[in-house]
């Protein structure tokens, strides 16, 4: 198992992936949109041994309060239905969040499972007066500071990339 950045090739076997994890459409036409407007700020793809893609975290930039501060939204993480609760998904995360804090981002936000994301650090995004445009997600939208400053004299509406405007 290698854990990396995404590379072109690798782009149909993400779609595959997408395809099958989320049975159906949704999330792959998601990336390939980002990535053709140019908004995939990161993607970190698990590859097996044969070099097919079994996981895979993107992460793309999201404005706060409609300002530009540095931050990104973890969407979609998928893992082969085969390789499940093995810890795959996890080290996309740590991995993503590493690259991420090398590069400078400042915080990364997420729609989830708040006691999986818990895990890494994510906390309640309403806790900091932040929320997305999505109803009824309160307990489910969640920020991961990067920079120590990250969540300091911000609040307000996390607006992710026009392409997640499909859901």
């Amino acid at each position: 198992m290698l854990i990396r950045v995404e590379i072109p090739v690798d782009a149909a076997g993400i779609d595959n992936l997408l395809r099958r994890a989320f049975g159906g459409n949704d999330e792959a036409e998601l990336v390939q949109q980002l990535r053709e407007d140019g908004l995939l700020t990161l993607g970190i793809v698990a590859t097996d041994d044969e070099g097919g893609v079994v996981g895979y975290a993107a992460f793309s930039p999201v404005e706060v309060a409609g300002e530009d501060r540095q931050w990104v939204g973890l969407a979609p993480l998928a893992v082969d239905e085969s390789l499940r609760r093995q810890g795959l998904g996890e080290k996309l995360v740590y991995e993503g969040l590493d690259a991420l804090n090398e590069f400078s981002y400042a915080a990364v936000v997420v729609l989830g499972e708040p006691a999986y994301y818990g895990r890494f650090g994510f906390k309640r995004a309403a806790d900091y007066d932040l929320y997305c445009r999505w109803p009824e997600t309160e307990q489910a939208f969640q920020v991961y500071p990067l920079a120590e400053d990250a969540l300091n004299d911000v609040n307000g509406l996390v607006a992710y990339a026009a392409p997640f405007n499909r859901f």
